[in-house]
């Protein structure tokens, strides 16, 4: 395949993961609190989430709510980097806050810092519209050749990759 083809076919298995994910996350957390994943690759992962609606009750931005925004674009990054019919599982999670923030969208970005056979670990940069630095967050995901019991596989997000 030569290099056109080669960035037609990773342009297109982008497309299909952010459709994937944008499916699956229906009816989930991530998909309640509005996270848009806007790119996604193993090395990193970047999406928004709205103020509005992820609030605590001052009316700023709920710390938790950066927390998930962080756990989901992280663990979307593990997901790819684990690969195809392989599972990642957060197993640990810290964040700084920074700054509040009242209104408006945040973005986070996820880029990886370690991606290994059985661990994977991203550090998360969360800012607000005028891209001042919101939220630091570091996350590790266990990979596991199973789902754990009680889960169910959501379906292989990494497929529309390889």
């Amino acid at each position: 395949m030569d290099r056109d083809g080669e960035m037609r076919a990773e342009r297109d298995g982008a497309a299909q993961i952010l459709e994937t994910f944008a499916r699956l996350s229906e009816g989930t957390l991530s998909g309640r609190m509005g996270i848009t994943v806007t790119a996604a690759s193993a090395e990193q992962v970047t999406g928004t989430m709205p103020v509005n609606g992820n609030i605590q009750p001052y009316g700023l931005l709920h710390g938790g709510a950066s927390c998930v925004l962080a756990e989901s674009l992280g663990s979307l990054g593990a997901a790819l980097q684990a690969g195809p019919r392989r599972f990642a599982i957060g197993i640990e999670i810290s964040a700084t806050h920074h700054r509040a923030v009242a209104h408006g969208i945040v973005t986070g970005v996820a880029t990886r810092v370690h991606g290994g056979r059985t661990a994977a670990t991203y550090e998360i940069a969360i800012s607000d519209d005028r891209g001042r630095r919101v939220c630091s967050a570091r996350l590790t995901c266990l990979l596991r050749d199973q789902v754990p019991a009680g889960g169910h596989d959501p379906g292989d997000v990494t497929a529309a990759g390889e």
